[in-house]
């Protein structure tokens, strides 16, 4: 192992950053340097490189910080859906500003900007995928509106779909939606309808009209739309299931199974862990490995970064997978350790990037 000095750029104080320091700290290093996303947005200079030399620096999420959000999106209610036109602008040219500085600095990132961009727009990580012959849902072509939508659906012959803001994030604006003969429709999401636009809950709720439908389709359309074939997700015990895989450097490390009633399994929605034992035992060994190769395979897509989290989906039947997302800063799971024989057996996500970072095995240099 060698020795180095890290920098993060993230949200000071919160659980990512303080969960990377404490991974930091266990390695006998001093905890990071850590910049906050609103100095990358304003701050005059940023000393990237000021931990020393060969520093390396790790890129995460901007996290929820109410003042940060107001500089990526503009002033408004923080849990509002949309503006994701205006952050992705915003953050990328953050991103760009990062680049420069750590290159200046002689700086190392643990994760390209680049790689972060494309992560972070659906569309793009789609088409990446997808051009790399990783299996990912049926995409339809580009909608401005839920008129064209309907159009794009009937052409494609599609009754069921999931609408995903272009550049959301946490199931933020993501519809599943469902037609039926006779113009029924139902769309299930967290967006709820408020004097000023749509806001996120914490809870799912369905829309039964074609007038509510339209409203929140249209609602978010400006701001770029990726729309997907429904994945049929494998259940266990009437709730279906998707899985979180961490993947550093290009070895599947964490699993965590997140389970729900309802289309959206994240965790914040009401979605709970599942047993991956019990969801290995269902697929059985040959296709627990087919699948772990495909979220390898989606990460090598992004050969900058250190760590992705893949977002596997599991047909009916436990032999059929997708990859649904890849996630830029997928790898807050608290609590979770590595899966046998990944080399990260009963550590965290961020020891084991750590590790590998200070075992010389660091992502390519791409940007």
């Amino acid at each position: 192992m060698t020795s180095a000095a890290f920098t993060v750029i993230g949200a000071p104080g919160d659980r990512r950053t303080a969960l990377f320091a404490a991974a930091c700290r266990a390695a006998g290093l001093p905890g990071p340097l850590v910049i906050g996303w609103h100095d990358v947005l304003t701050a005059t200079s940023l000393d990237i490189g000021a931990a020393g030399d060969g520093t390396l620096v790790r890129i995460d999420s901007p996290g929820e910080d109410a003042a940060v959000d107001a500089l990526l999106r503009g002033p408004g209610e923080p849990a509002r859906v949309g503006g994701g036109a205006r952050w992705y602008r915003t953050f990328t040219a953050g991103l760009s500003r990062i680049a420069a500085e750590a290159d200046r600095a002689g700086a190392r990132l643990l994760n390209d900007v680049d790689d972060i961009a494309v992560m972070c727009d659906k569309r793009r990580c789609h088409a990446r995928l997808r051009a790399a012959g990783v299996p990912v849902p049926e995409a339809l072509p580009p909608v401005s509106s839920y008129a064209e939508l309907r159009t794009r659906m009937a052409e494609a012959r599609m009754h069921r779909v999931f609408v995903k803001a272009a550049h959301g994030s946490s199931a933020s604006g993501v519809i599943a939606l469902q037609t039926a003969p006779g113009g029924r429709v139902k769309a299930v999401t967290s967006a709820i309808p408020t004097g000023f636009g749509y806001v996120n809950s914490l809870r799912v709720r369905s829309y039964e009209t074609e007038a509510e439908v339209a409203d929140l389709v249209d609602a978010l359309a400006p701001d770029g739309l990726h729309v997907e074939r429904w994945f049929p997700k494998a259940a266990l015990d009437g709730r279906v299931l998707d899985l979180r895989v961490v993947v550093v450097a290009g070895e599947p490390t964490h699993a965590v199974v997140r389970t729900s009633r309802s289309p959206m399994t994240n965790l914040h929605l009401g979605g709970a862990r599942g047993d991956l034992g019990a969801v290995r035992r269902a697929m059985g060994e040959d296709s627990w490995r087919d699948a772990l190769d495909v979220c390898a395979r989606a990460a090598a897509c992004f050969p900058g970064s250190l760590m992705v989290g893949v977002d596997l989906l599991v047909r009916i039947g436990w032999r059929g997978y997708a990859v649904g997302e890849v996630n830029a800063f997928g790898d807050l799971l608290p609590g979770l350790t590595g899966l046998p024989g990944s080399g990260a057996e009963g550590i965290d996500t961020y020891t084991a990037q750590v590790r590998a970072a200070l075992s010389g095995n660091l992502p390519a240099c791409t940007t």
